[in-house]
């Protein structure tokens, strides 16, 4: 058994690779509990992600998430952790993510992310330009630094929520015992 492993498994990827509702379920199937960095910084801020980053900007938006994750070092256990898409980017955030527990990147493609973030206008990081051509960019510069943040990457295109939850639960109980 890997003992210097915590037991989470600690979601990482770009907006819309299906990390909340893979976390979700994944999270009933092991019977661990399930919690969302982006909700959790809202309670503690009072206001939307896209209001804190209106507001305040995004540097102070990545600050709370930093602060989030050392405060999660204690006090996160048996618990599936879905993070937001700019988590990893800070290279203290990789490593935090990484002594939490066990890191999975959902990837997606280009094509499928574009399909499912169509339509959505919560996502403070994808207004201005034309959707196709802000995901190209974000993924280029974003892909390396999910890399390097994951114990495990997992395509998520045209996989059910049931499939992707099994590699991951298998993939982990790998690494724990």
């Amino acid at each position: 058994m890997n003992k210097s492993l915590k037991h989470n498994i600690i979601l990482i990827g770009f907006m819309g690779s299906g990390k909340t509702s893979v976390g979700e379920h994944l999270a009933k199937m092991m019977n661990y509990r399930f919690q969302d960095t982006d909700l959790l910084i809202e309670q503690r801020e009072r206001d939307t992600i896209n209001q804190i980053f209106r507001n305040k900007g995004e540097e102070y938006f990545r600050d709370v998430e930093t602060n989030l994750l050392t405060e999660l070092q204690n006090g996160l256990n048996n618990t599936v952790l879905s993070t937001g898409g700019g988590m990893p980017l800070r290279e203290k955030n990789r490593k935090l993510l990484k002594e939490l527990g066990y890191v999975v990147y959902l990837r997606a493609s280009k094509e499928t992310t574009v399909k499912r973030l169509r339509g959505d206008t919560s996502r403070p990081l994808l207004s201005g330009e034309e959707l196709g051509e802000k995901v190209k960019r974000l993924l280029k510069v974003r892909i390396p630094y999910y890399e390097k943040a994951a114990h495990k990457i997992i395509m998520t295109d045209d996989r059910s929520l049931e499939e992707i939850s099994v590699l991951i639960m298998e993939a982990y109980l790998k690494q724990i015992y």
